[in-house]
């Protein structure tokens, strides 16, 4: 690579930032199961998820500046909002690895379970929220991720729009519907 120059912006435009784009946008929960080491735009992949569940032996390492580079894929955004600016500083300026353990602790990540239970954990999670309104857990979504731009007054307005259009939904009829039965409700997420 010596002499050449390189527009690392190219890949991060057409590949990465599309990805993470499509996954904050995706009307139906996410989950990211990490087993091994989840590095630089790897990490960041992860952290654009919604439920992000990391096997005991996993780490996050933002290795951006071991190489001179700053983290990218949403890192800057998604890291001081998940787990403070002080924390993020030290993991994106110090390249140190953080185990999955610590990565719960801090509130970067869902879970850490056993890794032998990595994969049937994953699957039980997916099999619940499948089960679920799903087009409310959309919603839900939406709200959560747009908190972190809204002021007080934006956000209880869109929660207003947002519960209306819910209210609206076949699901909600069948969820009230259900419990006045007393029985499972059985949701279309429609």
């Amino acid at each position: 690579m010596q002499g050449a120059e390189v527009d690392l912006s190219i890949s991060l435009e057409h590949f990465y930032n599309p990805l993470i784009r499509l996954l904050r946008a995706l009307p139906v929960p996410v989950i990211c199961a990490v087993n091994g080491v989840a590095a630089g735009a790897g990490a960041n992949i992860a952290l654009a998820c919604d439920l992000v569940l990391a096997a005991r032996s996993s780490t996050f390492i933002q290795a951006f500046c071991n190489i001179g580079l700053i983290p990218d894929s949403g890192g800057t955004w998604a890291l001081p909002k998940l787990m403070g600016l002080p924390r993020a500083k030290a993991l994106c300026l110090l390249g140190l690895p953080l185990s999955a353990e610590q990565a719960e602790q801090y509130g970067l990540i869902y879970r850490c379970v056993d890794d032998a239970e990595l994969e049937q954990e994953t699957q039980r999670l997916a099999t619940h929220l499948a089960k679920q309104p799903t087009y409310a857990l959309g919603l839900i979504k939406q709200a959560l991720n747009s908190s972190f731009d809204n002021n007080f007054e934006q956000q209880l307005e869109l929660e207003k729009n947002l519960q209306q259009l819910a209210g609206r939904s076949e699901d909600y009829q069948e969820g009230v519907r259900a419990f006045m039965e007393r029985r499972a409700p059985h949701f279309k997420g429609k």
